[in-house]
C-alpha cells in the first residue's frame, strides 16, 4: 500500500514539474476533418489528438502527452459440436461474458526536437504483456529514424492500425488464429500475426510518398521482455524475427487509422508489401517465412483496405520432418460515415490453415462479418458492435471439415465501450 501510494505521488509530481517547466500548456492545433499537424501515432492515441490535454514548449521541441484507453466488452461465442466432448459437460456457448481488452495507460512525447518516446502499461494482460510498449525513437529526418525497445513489428497492416481505431473490435480470424500441423506438438502454435516485440528497427518516410521498415526483433512475442534466444543450429545466424515492409503512400503519409470522425476530408492511398522471418521459432522447433501484401485507402468518408499473406513452415532439423507446410490468410473490408459519427463496415475474410500443397488437406474458413461504430461527439467515447459467422468450404472429407474450425466460434457476436484520453 505504501509502495502504491509513493508511486502514484511520485507521477503526480513529475506531472506537475512538467507543467510548470512547459512555457504553454495547450492542445496542438488541430484542422477539423482532416490529419492533425503532428500525428506522430504510438499505436494507441497519436501525439497530436485533441483528447485529453498536451504540454508543449512554444519552439516545439518538447511535447508530453498522457493517454489512456479503457475497452468494456461483452461477447456471445457458440463453437459446433465437434471436438466437445459432452461427458465432460462441455457446452457449445463458451469463452461468452463481460471481458476488459485493454486498460492502457501511458505516456508519449518528442524531446530536443529529434527523440520521441512512448511507454505503456496494460493492466489487462497478465506476465510480459503487462508492458505493452517502450521504446526510443531518434532521427532528425523524417527518411532516417531509428527506434529501439519494445513496439510493433512491420507486418499486417490489421495490427499497425492504431488500437481502438480498428473498424472491428476483434481482429481477422486468418490474423490470429493458429495454424493446424499434423503433429501433436503443443509447443509449435503458429499464426500469421507478430505482433508486439523487443528489437531495432531503420525506418523513414521519404518524399512524401515511399516509407520503409527494417528490423530484427526476438521473434518472442508481447510476453517476453527477457534476452532468450541463442544461434540457430541449421542457418548459423542468431534465432531471431528478421522483418522488412516497404508502403507507397501517393498522397502523403496516410493515417493509422481505419476510422476517425475528425478525418472524413481525407484523400490517403497506400500500397505495401512485407516479410520476415522467424529463425528458430516456436521454441526452437520451426523456422517461419511470412510475406504479406496490402492495399489501403481512406477517401473522405470511406474506408477500403485488403491484405494477403502467405506462411512457410519448415522444422529444424533435429525435428526430424523433411516436409515444408504453407498457409494463405486474406481479408477485405470497408466501412463508410453515414453521418458524420456513425459508420457501418463489413469484412470478409478466408484462412487456409491446414497446409496449401500435398502436404495440406483441402478446405477453407470463411468468415464474412457486419459491424457498426458509434463515435460519441466531443467525449472521446466509441461503441462498436459486430457479427461474425464462420463457415466452412472445400474439404476432402468429413472429418477435415470437423476439425478445421476447432478453437473459432461458428458465430460470434460482440458490443465494445470504448473511451480514450
Amino acid at each position: 500500500m505504501y509502495r502504491t501510494t509513493s508511486v502514484i505521488s511520485s507521477l503526480a509530481l513529475c506531472l506537475f514539474s512538467l507543467s510548470l517547466s512547459a512555457e504553454t500548456i495547450d492542445s496542438i492545433p488541430q484542422r477539423e476533418n482532416t490529419t492533425p499537424v503532428l500525428d506522430m501515432s504510438n499505436g494507441v492515441v497519436p501525439i497530436a489528438d485533441n483528447r485529453g490535454f498536451t504540454l508543449q514548449s512554444k519552439d516545439g521541441r518538447f511535447i508530453f502527452k498522457p493517454y489512456l484507453m479503457l475497452q468494456a466488452s461483452g461477447s456471445y461465442n457458440y463453437y459446433d459440436s465437434e471436438g466437445l466432448d459432452k461427458a465432460y459437460n462441455q457446452d457449445n456457448v463458451a469463452n461468452s461474458g463481460f471481458a476488459i481488452p485493454n486498460a492502457i495507460l501511458g505516456f508519449t512525447g518528442r524531446a530536443f526536437g529529434c527523440i520521441d518516446y512512448n511507454l505503456s502499461i496494460n493492466a489487462a494482460a497478465s506476465g510480459g504483456a503487462i508492458l505493452q510498449q517502450a521504446w526510443i525513437d531518434w532521427g532528425r529526418k523524417p527518411a532516417a529514424h531509428i527506434r529501439v525497445g519494445k513496439f510493433k513489428t512491420p507486418f499486417s497492416h490489421a495490427y499497425l492500425t492504431t488500437l481502438g481505431e480498428t473498424l472491428f473490435p476483434s481482429l481477422p480470424n486468418s490474423m490470429t488464429k493458429q495454424v493446424i500441423l499434423p503433429y501433436s506438438l503443443n509447443a509449435v502454435t503458429p499464426s500469421f500475426a507478430t505482433g508486439f516485440d523487443l528489437g531495432v528497427e531503420f525506418h523513414g518516410f521519404a518524399a512524401n510518398k515511399w516509407g520503409y521498415e527494417v528490423g530484427i526483433f526476438n521473434g518472442t512475442g508481447i510476453t517476453q521482455n527477457a534476452a532468450t534466444k541463442t544461434l540457430s543450429d541449421d542457418l548459423h545466424i542468431p534465432s531471431l524475427l528478421y522483418a522488412a515492409r516497404l508502403t507507397f503512400q501517393p498522397f502523403g503519409a496516410m493515417p493509422t487509422t481505419q476510422g476517425n470522425p475528425k478525418m472524413l476530408n481525407e484523400k490517403k492511398m497506400l500500397f505495401g508489401i512485407s516479410a520476415n522471418y522467424n529463425v528458430e521459432s516456436e521454441n526452437e522447433s520451426t523456422n517461419d517465412l511470412r510475406l504479406g501484401a496490402e492495399f489501403a485507402m481512406l477517401w473522405n468518408r470511406l474506408y477500403l483496405a485488403g491484405e494477403f499473406y502467405y506462411m512457410n513452415i519448415g522444422f529444424t532439423k533435429r525435428q526430424k520432418i523433411n516436409e515444408h507446410y504453407n498457409y494463405l490468410g486474406a481479408y477485405l473490408q470497408a466501412g463508410y460515415f453515414v453521418t458524420k459519427n456513425l459508420q457501418p463496415c463489413l469484412r470478409y475474410d478466408f484462412y487456409d490453415r491446414n497446409g496449401v500443397g500435398d502436404t495440406g488437406s483441402a478446405g477453407l474458413l470463411n468468415c464474412p462479418a457486419v459491424g457498426l461504430n458509434y463515435f460519441f461527439p466531443n467525449t472521446g467515447l466509441k461503441l462498436s458492435a459486430m457479427y461474425e459467422f464462420v463457415g466452412r468450404w472445400g474439404h476432402s472429407t468429413q472429418i477435415d471439415r470437423d476439425m478445421d474450425d476447432l478453437g473459432i466460434s461458428t458465430h460470434k457476436a460482440m458490443l465494445q465501450l470504448q473511451y480514450s484520453f
